[in-house]
């Protein structure tokens, strides 16, 4: 048997795979050198903490409005060809915003409208592309996979905010849009180069008890309900990223350098432990192990939000971003290996949209709550409430609290009294 650092580039060997790898990384680069253009414009034409959850808001409406749908179309049409339409909407909004910059607009409403247009293709996207990770590479492969995923995700996490943030410092908003415009291009190239044809993957017809089968699914898996409800208010409370400019500009006072930086900095704690992963899987004691990060993350995000040292923020943000990771994994890996593939595109929705929510809504909160109180104190109070949401998920879900392996809890047999038609049958 292969140790599992030898086995870990494996997944690589898939000729599909590696062009989905590349695939995300454009796609992924695109999105977060466009936000850090987006997020200092709009707050150094506006100046307003409200303006930037604006932002997040604007993503979010239409995400929630279509996401369940976009899970149901996933589970009936080619996930190649959705992820190439929707792709090709998102190049849409970045040739959008670069008129908007060519032009001097100065109205912020704009960025709003072509937010909800992002928003509304990031609904169909993120199922479809959920769920074609388990047509790319075996069965025994799946796991790495997953820990690979996330990798490319979080090395373009990295790469893009600092590499935003130096476009804008240099070449301005125009430089950040033309760049986020080639890397979406180069995307919809990629995902056009993939053989994998995913077909119909449901045949139910089309129906409001179809629309709601994910939601179903989720409630009979106390597993999967705890892990995804636990990140959802952990990070709805706990995030901080819509008030990054304010961070950057009044707080630690640097420019768009830091706040690329400070953006960055989760996503490189996140690559390292992602990266530990593909190598050497969770191991046991995996729901334990989810549970403190999630406290742990709380607590580095208490510590950036009293910080004024950049360096001390930039390694706060960085542990919070690791410590994030191993609640990442566990969740997803839950979430495939829990779910037959005629139900992946709808159970991908539910969790999207609670991830859009604890994301994108927790944005506007923050932005909403710092607008009255001031970026400090709402941080700080967000990063109590996650510790907080910690303690209360961890007497609630005791049943995640023990979870041992994730491949065994992941199998546990179905609830006796989940609907055939919502669940379908496992393998």
């Amino acid at each position: 048997m292969s140790s599992p650092a030898s086995a870990a580039p494996s997944v690589f060997r898939h000729r599909d795979f590696r062009l989905y790898q590349l695939a995300r990384l454009c796609a992924v680069l695109a999105v977060q050198i466009e936000s850090v253009a987006i997020g200092w414009q709009v707050y150094e034409l506006t100046g307003s903490a409200l303006a930037l959850g604006y932002t997040g808001l604007a993503q979010f409406l239409p995400f929630l409005a279509f996401s369940l749908i976009g899970g149901q179309v996933a589970d009936r049409v080619d996930r190649r060809i959705i992820l190439a339409v929707c792709q090709g909407v998102m190049l849409l909004c970045s040739l959008l915003l670069l008129s908007f910059s060519l032009g001097h607009v100065r109205d912020v409403r704009f960025v709003y409208g072509v937010l909800v247009l992002f928003g509304t293709a990031r609904a169909f996207y993120s199922p479809a592309g959920s769920a074609i990770t388990a047509h790319l590479v075996p069965t025994e492969d799946l796991s790495r996979a997953i820990a690979v995923n996330s990798t490319t995700w979080q090395v373009a996490t990295i790469a893009g905010p600092a590499v935003g943030g130096f476009l804008y410092q240099w070449v301005g908003a125009t430089g950040s849009y033309v760049a986020s415009a080639s890397l979406c291009a180069l995307t919809v190239v990629w995902i056009l180069s993939l053989k994998v044809r995913t077909g119909q993957a449901s045949s139910e017809a089309f129906s409001m008890s179809t629309l709601l089968a994910g939601f179903r699914f989720v409630r009979r898996q106390r597993l999967l309900l705890g892990s995804i409800t636990l990140d959802l208010f952990a990070v709805l409370l706990g995030g901080a990223v819509a008030l990054l400019p304010i961070y950057a500009r009044d707080v630690l006072h640097t420019g768009p350098w830091g706040l690329g930086l400070l953006r960055g900095a989760p996503a490189a704690g996140a690559a390292l432990v992602a990266v530990v992963l593909a190598m050497r899987p969770l191991g046991g004691r995996a729901g334990w192990k989810m549970f403190v990060s999630v406290a742990v993350f709380g607590a580095a995000t208490l510590v950036f939000g009293v910080s004024r040292s950049l360096p001390l923020s930039v390694l706060a943000l960085a542990v919070a971003g690791a410590a994030d990771m191993v609640s990442v994994v566990v969740r997803h890996t839950l979430e495939l290996m829990a779910t037959p593939d005629e139900m992946r595109g709808r159970v991908g929705a539910v969790n999207m949209m609670c991830v859009g929510a604890s994301n994108e809504l927790g944005e506007f909160r923050a932005g909403a709550f710092a607008e009255h109180v001031g970026a400090v104190p709402a941080v700080v109070a967000g990063a109590v409430g996650t510790l907080v949401v910690v303690a209360l998920w961890a007497w609630v879900f005791p049943e995640l609290r023990r979870v041992d392996h994730l491949e065994e809890a992941a199998r546990q047999p179905l609830p006796e009294d989940a609907e055939p038609e919502a669940v379908g049958t496992t393998s």
